[in-house]
């Protein structure tokens, strides 16, 4: 579904929002901190300075302002007072943020302290996967050319692609369609259309790409117990090309 010129303003405040929400988290020293801290941290952020909603807290009665997915955490990891950040760790935070009924979400991996070389390689190229498949997006283009550009840039580094989850539109609801998935054929799917509002939000795995679901019914691990790293954003199709709608201030004179 196409957004109109308006609803896309009002969805780039939201993404202007949340880029501001990770600017706020860039300065923290995480080395020490409870990933709940860190989620209550948010909460207060978005609420108090931003007056804005996080809209994870009551999705699908999840009861938190985001997911802190660490070390070989894929997604949807629940914070606790009691998983200590470590120097070492990486660590994904995934936020949404809701301001005059339009949704954001965006996400990324944060290396605690003194990371090795091997983890700080995931992470960096896990992040210029989610810019390959950014780069991708203009009218006329696939979904597919999406997922071929960050899956080939995955296994060009000898990492793999998560299957089992993937970007999708966004927009009033957290979740609409399209789905976007991030490995594919080029020249297959849907072809975009200006207008159109989604996530990219690739999952990379140092080892296999299998997962699954820890007991408490959200935290999805790798099955080999090996790092997984990723980073989201959102964008919308425009008349030549691609904005993405919740660019960081730090990544503007990069993109």
């Amino acid at each position: 579904m196409t957004k109109r010129p308006q609803e896309i303003a009002l969805m780039a405040e939201s993404g202007r929002l949340l880029a501001g929400v990770f600017s706020h988290l860039d300065q923290l020293n995480l080395i020490g901190m409870s990933t709940m801290a860190v989620n209550d941290l948010v909460d207060r952020y978005i609420v108090d300075d931003l007056q804005a909603r996080p809209a994870s807290k009551g999705q699908y009665g999840y009861a938190y302002a985001l997911n802190a997915s660490r070390n070989s955490v894929v997604c949807h990891g629940v914070p606790s007072a009691s998983e200590i950040l470590q120097d070492g760790d990486i660590v994904n935070f995934d936020i949404t943020l809701e301001k005059n009924g339009y949704i954001a979400d965006s996400s990324k991996t944060y290396l605690v302290g003194v990371v090795s070389s091997a983890a700080r390689k995931l992470v960096q190229v896990t992040y210029e996967a989610l810019w390959m498949g950014i780069h991708t997006v203009r009218p006329g283009a696939h979904l597919g050319d999406i997922g071929h550009a960050i899956a080939r840039h995955a296994s060009r580094n000898g990492y793999s692609v998560v299957r089992e989850y993937c970007g999708h539109g966004i927009g009033r609801e957290m979740h609409e369609a399209p789905q976007v998935l991030h490995w594919g054929k080029p020249k297959t799917g849907l072809v975009l259309r200006e207008g159109m509002v989604f996530t990219i939000e690739p999952m990379l795995n140092q080892g296999g790409r299998a997962v699954h679901t820890k007991d408490d019914g959200w935290t999805v691990v790798t099955d080999d117990g090996k790092l997984s790293a990723q980073f989201e954003h959102t964008v919308a199709v425009t008349r030549t090309g691609v904005q993405v709608l919740t660019l960081r201030p730090d990544e503007r004179a990069l993109h």
